[in-house]
């Protein structure tokens, strides 16, 4: 829901709350402080690991410096820096400190880009012509393109004196009456201008407009480590894809860039609601989702210039397509173990809005299926009429785009679930049995994973194990649309406040996660963003005030915490890289025993000096985790640079290496 809101700044206006937020906890161990008030059009946040700086991002493109201790904002960077003008979605800071933005725009009307058809008389009496379509980059040496080029809507046939117009729907009449040849001839609808060359041959030229075309723009902001300063360049951009004439254009937004810094991945939303034709007022006949649509992609972060094609196979053979099935994914992260998650919004009918653990390769349903549920309008008894689901106030069931559809294509290949919700909060559905209301927790009845039309968003993880708990090594995740917590009554969730914090309490079942779901803090306005440094979470808002806001959540006590986690045992030894890596405050180090061992785990030099032993004692079998702060037996803080890491339990021993940046 929430990408609709930007692309109609009317609507936003109207939907977000004008009064000042007063969040609440839930819990008597949690503090709330408003910070400061952040610039008109803020929508993203990013925390740069080197040294937990925060910075926001404003449609704009305007970067500024959130100074935490002197509430305010300093203006860091402009348009003027990074090139681009507007459209900015997405925002994401590496471990290394580059920036990366997401923009999207419109291709322009005169791309410089056209077709060309050739009608070469065949018959003098009767005006056959043999039409075929040339090659605009290969045409052969006797097209006199510079005069077609020149051309207008009419022409003279110099052999016979005859003229001829050309008519926007792609008819060549004669002057004053008559047509003679069309669209079904030459190929082309809204045809541009016709040319006839001295031997009567006919050139019909189609200006290609991309207006209704969308652009993704990738730019990274590398930073020099030794200077500070930042050199702007375009990482990757699509070649233009289809626009739909509707509210659901969800383009290019979320960013988050791995661990280990090599990749950048990227959503790129739907076009659609739920699937339906979109063909831009006819422009795109029978046009529902396209090859970069509602999919999440991959590309190195050690790229430049890279062209991402509007074709699905190519995105698939050059290894750029990671994930599909995803309406619109509008916020990334990596969990504490590495694994991926996104959000997604949901569509207009009461279906459930999902969290999902991404991996590469696996389609997670979209438009053929959303929280468990099949969307119904693939089916060819489908009647809306019927439909408990469809709430009169939403844009695609007013506009009718919830129809029968006979010719919805068929799924094509097996589903990834979302995360499962076990409640008890934020599960409310509607039970298309009955349209009435119900509380999946309650009911026994398996959702994935929120609320409808709670726009999930500001997703984040304690990825640093620093909390207490039960929230260390857990997610947060926001809620940007405003409920209706005793009822039905508003353009949004039902029996659900929404516009809150979200603890995940997320537990590996089987091949997929489930989440115990829990509401910490309530009372947001509109809150589209947040980040986590340490112990604490900022949220920034959209509505209301605009307010910045910290939460503060019970930070765990020992420096160097060692936890085990809720799992089978495992069958094997195992060491894991970092997380994150590289790391400038702290980074977490797993690790799994087959059984009960001595353990050592110690952090040594690259010339192999000890420089830290984090552990030496026994630990049960099952899996653990240790933290290193980047400090020595000591205390003092080490150098940047590579470091070893080695463990020794039993008889295995396994050695790898992180990197520490400050």
């Amino acid at each position: 829901m929430l990408a609709r809101y930007f692309s109609l700044s009317v609507i936003l206006v109207a939907l977000c709350s004008t009064a000042y937020a007063d969040p609440q906890a839930t819990r008597d161990d949690i503090e709330i402080s408003r910070i400061l008030n952040v610039p008109g059009g803020t929508l993203r946040i990013a925390k740069d690991p080197r040294n937990s700086e925060l910075y926001t991002l404003r449609q704009n493109g305007a970067i500024d410096l959130a100074d935490l201790a002197a509430a305010e904002h300093t203006p860091a960077y402009s348009r003027d820096d990074h090139g681009i003008r507007s459209g900015f979605t997405g925002f994401a800071i590496g471990p290394d400190g580059s920036f990366y933005l997401a923009s999207n725009r419109r291709g322009p009307r005169d791309s410089g880009q056209f077709a060309l058809a050739r009608g070469i008389l065949l018959d003098a009496d009767t005006g056959e012509r043999q039409w075929d379509q040339l090659d605009p980059d290969n045409l052969p040496a006797d097209v006199p393109i510079d005069d077609i080029l020149a051309a207008t809507s009419l022409g003279r046939d110099p052999t016979t004196n005859t003229r001829y117009a050309l008519k926007p729907n792609g008819d060549i009449t004669l002057v004053p009456s008559g047509t003679v040849y069309t669209v079904v001839d030459h190929g082309f609808s809204r045809a541009s201008a016709l040319f006839i060359d001295d031997a009567g041959t006919f050139y019909v030229l189609k200006r290609i407009d991309l207006s209704s075309y969308n652009i993704a723009t990738i730019t990274k902001g590398e930073v020099d480590p030794s200077s500070g300063e930042r050199t702007w360049f375009t990482l990757a951009e699509t070649t233009p894809y289809e626009r739909c004439d509707c509210i659901f254009n969800h383009e290019v937004n979320g960013l988050v860039v791995s661990p280990d810094n090599r990749s950048l991945f990227i959503n790129s939303g739907s076009r659609t609601d739920h699937g339906e034709v979109q063909d831009g007022n006819r422009q795109f006949p029978d046009l529902r989702e396209t090859a970069l649509t509602a999919i999440v992609l991959r590309v190195p972060t050690d790229a430049r210039d890279l062209v991402l094609p509007n074709d699905r196979d190519a995105l698939r053979a050059e290894g750029f397509l990671f994930a599909e099935g995803l309406r619109n994914a509008y916020d990334l992260a990596f969990a504490p173990n590495g694994d991926l998650f996104a959000t997604e919004n949901g569509p207009d009918r009461d279906m459930a809005e999902e969290l999902n653990w991404l991996r590469e390769g696996h389609h997670y349903g979209f438009p053929w299926r959303m929280g468990l549920e099949d969307t119904p309008q693939q089916f060819p008894d489908y009647e809306p009429a019927s439909d408990f689901l469809l709430p009169a106030r939403f844009t695609a069931v007013r506009e009718g785009y919830y129809h029968n559809d006979p010719t919805y294509p068929p799924p094509p290949r097996d589903f990834t679930e979302p995360v499962i919700n076990l409640g008890p909060d934020a599960d409310a559905y509607r039970d298309p049995a009955d349209g009435r209301i119900k509380d999946a927790s309650e009911e026994g009845v398996r959702f994935g994973t929120f609320t409808a039309h709670r726009s999930p968003l500001g997703l984040v993880f304690d990825a640093d194990n620093t909390l207490a708990e039960p929230f260390q090594g857990d997610g947060f995740v926001l809620s940007w649309t405003e409920g209706d917590p005793d009822g039905d009554d508003v353009a949004g969730p039902f029996n659900d406040p929404s516009e809150d914090l979200l603890h995940l309490d997320l537990a590996k079942v089987g091949d997929n996660y489930e989440a115990r779901v829990t509401r910490i803090v309530g009372g947001f306005s509109n809150p589209i963003d947040a980040e986590i440094i340490d112990n604490r979470i900022y949220v920034i808002e959209w509505g209301g005030g605009r307010g910045l806001w910290e939460i503060v959540l019970p930070q765990a006590t020992a420096e160097t915490a060692v936890a085990e986690a809720i799992d089978v045992v495992p069958a094997e030894f195992a060491l894991a890289q970092n997380f994150p890596n590289p790391f400038n405050a702290s980074t977490t180090i797993t690790f799994q025993l087959g059984l009960a061992s001595q353990v050592e785990l110690a952090i040594y030099s690259i010339s192999g000096q000890r420089v830290r032993t984090l552990i030496s004692g026994s630990l049960p079998a099952g899996h653990h985790r240790l933290q290193w702060d980047g400090h020595n037996e000591r205390g003092e803080p080490v150098a940047s640079g590579a470091y070893l890491y080695q463990l020794s339990a039993s008889d295995f021993v396994a050695t790898r290496q992180l990197l520490l940046l400050k």
